[in-house]
Parts: structure tokens; sequence; C-alpha cells
């Protein structure tokens, strides 16, 4: 009997976090991951090192998880990570801190593609070195979960200034604002009105068409570019108190106002075309800051407002009511989901 002379059908390559196992995994990414610039010991060991010469450093951490905060349908792996590294980048620079080191985890289904995780990787590579060179990804952890989750904690520091808190908004400050306001929110309401399938479900290539025909507002909502190094120039130019606007204008605002003991009055004229959006879109991750009467704004921030005795956020002098901004608990309309 003579012996097939036919080649073997070649198997295809494991490519699934199951078939390659978590060592082999983290060999694929970890080429892809910034080196921190203060890192003195990174990835490897049970704990990263950085050099810390201010003797203090902030320190924050936020989730992703897929449904509430994103869907994969609409979200490339390498928007996950730009995403998931601006977010946390924006809250160190509200606290007038330089970003330093990123520590990420990771949960995912056993069948997720290795490449989705190295897309992932390459989100928080090319975002750290836009948003703030010299950040890097100095440690982390793998899991598996039936829910796609990034959890992503990042260090700042202080660089010998003091902190910018919420609390120090003084009465007679001018309230003003570096980045955008309501991109986002415009870019999310665009999505679950066309980047759907005809029963409503997200759909990918819906999505695919809509982002090249709508670039600015639906990559503001997947893709954030907040002004980090702003954060830092508020800080050397004297803000008195400062956030990371990501749950809404007005909601954020509300936020600097309770722990300020003051009212934020925000000008109308001063928010664009699509004011409900600019007040209550969030995830933009613009910086709300107060600066003192005589301060002169650093680059990148515009005048909005100005901060008058009472409590709570006025538009104009009118109060702002209903639902502010985004809760994780009953969405942006007091619907959960």
């Amino acid at each position: 009997m003579s012996q097939s002379l036919e080649t073997p059908e070649r198997q295809p390559r494991p490519d699934t976090v199951r078939e390659v196992h978590e060592l082999a995994v983290l060999d694929r990414i970890f080429p892809l991951l910034p080196v921190a610039a203060s890192q003195l010991l990174g990835p490897g060991d049970d704990a990263a090192v950085l050099a810390a010469p201010d003797g203090r450093f902030v320190v924050t951490t936020d989730m992703m998880v897929h449904g509430p905060d994103f869907r994969l349908a609409w979200s490339q792996p390498h928007d996950l990570g730009w995403k998931a590294a601006a977010s946390n980048l924006a809250d160190v620079a509200a606290m007038g801190a330089r970003p330093t080191g990123l520590v990420v985890a990771i949960a995912a289904t056993p069948n997720t593609p290795v490449s989705v995780l190295e897309g992932i990787s390459a989100g928080l590579r090319d975002a750290c070195a836009l948003l703030a060179p010299g950040c890097g990804v100095v440690g982390g952890d793998m899991s598996v979960s039936d829910t796609l989750t990034l959890a992503i904690t990042a260090f700042g520091d202080l660089e010998g200034r003091a902190p910018v808190l919420r609390s120090g908004a003084r009465v007679g400050d001018v309230v003003a604002l570096a980045g955008n306001a309501g991109k986002a929110a415009a870019g999310l309401r665009l999505l679950f009105a066309e980047g759907v399938d005809e029963h409503g479900h997200p759909d990918a290539a819906a999505a695919a068409t809509l982002r090249a025909r709508e670039p600015e507002r639906v990559g503001a909502q997947l893709a954030p570019t907040p002004p980090i190094s702003s954060g830092v120039d508020a800080a050397v130019a004297g803000a008195t108190a400062m956030l990371d606007v990501s749950d809404g204008l007005a909601l954020d605002a509300a936020r600097i106002a309770r722990a300020s003991g003051v009212c934020l009055d925000l000008h109308r004229d001063a928010l664009g075309d699509d004011v409900e959006s600019a007040l209550r879109g969030g995830e933009d991750h613009a910086l709300l800051a107060t600066f003192g009467p005589d301060a002169a704004l650093p680059a990148g921030f515009r005048p909005i407002g100005r901060v008058l005795h009472g409590n709570g956020v006025t538009l104009d002098g009118d109060a702002v009511g209903g639902v502010l901004g985004w809760d994780p608990y009953v969405g942006w309309d007091g619907q959960a989901g």
C-alpha cells in the first residue's frame, strides 16, 4: 500500500488564553507594554518598585466592565486599553500630579483570543505615549471571568507640590475647563441610535460605519483624549480645586461645590451649542478647575463660570435640576444598565 505524499494540513496556531496558558500570554503582551521612566523594578517579581522623589505619591483605581462600561461590538481591543489608561491618567492629573505608573489587572473568558489582550496592551502603550510620556505599566494580574473586566491602578508624582483637592474652591474664583464637554455623550447617543442591528443590539459593522462617518464624537466616547498635562499646569498656576469630569459636568461641579461649601455658577454661553450634553454628559475626562480671580489661566483652560456664595450648581443663576450625570447603579436617566 503506497503512502500518501499529500502535505499534512497545518494546525491552526493556538490563540485563546485557554490554549496558550498564562505564562505564554504574558510573554506575548509584556513587550507591548510601556516602561515607566520612574520604574526601578518592573513586572516579574511580586511587586514593582517606583521612584518617588517627592516622598509622596497619588494613587487611584478604576474598573471597566463589559456591559455597563463598554461593548465589545463597539470597541476595538486597542480602544479598551486606551480608554482604561486615559480615564485613570485623568484622575492622577486632576490631583495636579504627573502620572508615573499603571498596574493593570484583566479578567477574561478562557476563549478570549490572545490577540485581544495584545490589542489592549497596545492601547495602553499608545495612550501613555501620547497622553503621559514616561508613564508605563509596572505590573498587574490576570484572571478568568465570564465578563471581560479591566481594573487599572494609577500612580502619580506630586513633584513637591501640594495636591489639588476638590475642597479648595473659594467665592470669587473663576471656574475653568480644559478638554471637551459633551462630545463623548453625543458619541454614545449615536452608538445607541445607529450602532445597533435591527433588534437594537450593539453591532460591530454598524458601529464601524458610524465611526468612519462621525470620528470626532464616536472617537471621543470610545478613545477619549483628556488633557493630562494640563493637570500639572493647573497646579503650577495655583488651581484652588480640580477634578476629572467623568460623570458629567453638572454632577462633577456639584462635587466641588459640596466639598468646598460653595455654589458653582456655570455660564450657558461658555458650554457650546449642545448645552445639555455639555452639562450632563460624561466620559470626556476633561479637567474642571477653579482659580483665583486674578490668576492667569494656563494654556488649554477656558473660563466657564464663577464660584458664588451658596451651594450646588447653577446655570446663569438658575438651579440645575433633574438627573445630573452618570450613576453606575442607575445609568444616565434612572434606568439601570
